[in-house]
């Protein structure tokens, strides 16, 4: 194992009921004003808006509110609400959504406390060195951002989806209640099975150095992940799976699937990334597109590793075999896994590549994914 250090100050409130808790969690930190960030009128219908603010009020704790974050998160949002935060001197900000919410909401509380552009820290023109905390009630599982100091937006402008990270930006307290996440729709579900799957397997691939107890507890991971998608996609009621499923989506990214993992990256997100940001398609769908795509031109570097992977999680031999169980795993719940179904033309690529390379440059990638890798991997997708 690579040295690390490992410290995770977020405190998770998991279960039912743990959301009407959430003023007192925010004034145990003596906090009295909040912005309440949210995404669609959703959380309104359902009445979980309700139980917020009677929680807030009943504490003592003031809000401002903003709703409309989109799926995919734009910078415009982001500006819109640092303008209200400092223009209301807002001392928190509480998160009520899934990981679009939350990480406008990572942006929001690093932008609120800085005099400059907040696209700076996304570009590496500044660094963060504060941030207003920040508490979530996260109602959809696949990104970790709850668990996590990672934050991704896309720049509309400049089609550019990067992200940030930050000691400052792990939440202060994440309350995971599996019965919101009830809600979510079949396609989300799949979608963000593929998300966590995505989270686990870019370590467990392309890592030059990955002790076995990580790799049989990303295993452990994946396979919890695949087992509860399909009871959820049986019975939605099923709590115990929807809270093994969020469960396992918090652990893919909060760090613990890798310590003393070292020389990784995270070239699936990297190309996905421009998927999303030129075409604004779901971020676990093109994670599903994108992944055995991947896996099939990476496969010779890493033969023992798929060789595992392919035995582990499917009783098979060759490291061939996994990619296409995974594959059809996929397309057996209702992921894609073409770039057809998302729209996209084979005559899109070349835009596609283009823009890939910028986000390589961001991701550290730029000398190994050049536009004829890039190329090849989009190939294998169409």
């Amino acid at each position: 194992m690579v040295n690390f250090t490992y410290q995770n100050p977020t405190r998770i409130e998991f279960g039912k009921d743990k959301e009407k808790e959430i003023g007192k969690y925010i004034a145990a930190e003596n906090f009295k004003k909040v912005l309440l960030t949210y995404g669609s009128d959703r959380i309104k219908k359902d009445g979980l808006f309700d139980i917020v603010v009677k929680s807030l009020e009943a504490n003592g704790i003031a809000y401002i509110e903003l709703g409309g974050i989109v799926s995919n998160p734009v910078l415009s949002k982001v500006y819109e609400a640092v303008d209200l935060a400092k223009e209301h001197s807002v001392e928190a900000i509480l998160s009520v959504g899934g990981g679009s919410v939350l990480d406008s909401s990572k942006a929001i509380a690093a932008g609120s406390l800085y005099d400059g552009d907040v696209w700076d820290f996304f570009i590496g023109k500044s660094v963060i060195e504060k941030a207003l905390p920040v508490f979530d009630i996260i109602t959809l599982a696949a990104t970790g951002s709850e668990m996590n100091t990672f934050a991704v937006v896309t720049n509309e402008a400049t089609k550019q989806k990067y992200s940030i990270a930050s000691p400052h930006l792990y939440p202060k307290v994440s309350v995971i209640n599996p019965e919101l996440q009830k809600s979510v729709s079949k396609e989300y579900l799949v979608y963000s099975a593929a998300d966590i799957i995505a989270h686990s397997i870019e370590g467990y691939f392309t890592a030059s150095s990955h002790p076995d107890i990580i790799a049989a507890y990303i295993e452990a991971n994946i396979a919890t992940v695949m087992k509860t998608t399909e009871t959820l996609l049986a019975d939605e009621d099923d709590y115990d799976a929807r809270g093994e499923f969020a469960w396992a989506a918090t652990q893919a990214l909060n760090g613990t699937t890798y310590l003393g993992v070292g020389g990784y990256s995270f070239p699936n997100h990297m190309i996905e990334h421009t998927l999303s940001a030129l075409f604004n398609v779901p971020h676990g769908a093109g994670l599903s597109v994108v992944m055995p795509a991947w896996m099939k031109g990476y496969v010779s570097q890493n033969e023992g590793q798929f060789k595992r992977f392919a035995q582990k999680l499917f009783g098979l031999s060759s490291a061939m075999e996994g990619i296409e169980a995974l594959e059809s795993w996929f397309n057996k719940v209702g992921t894609p896994t073409r770039l057809s179904q998302l729209s996209i033309k084979e005559s899109d690529i070349d835009a596609i590549v283009e823009n890939a390379c910028e986000h390589a440059k961001a991701f550290g990638l730029a000398e190994t994914y050049t536009k004829e890798v890039l190329k090849e991997i989009l190939q294998k997708a169409l």
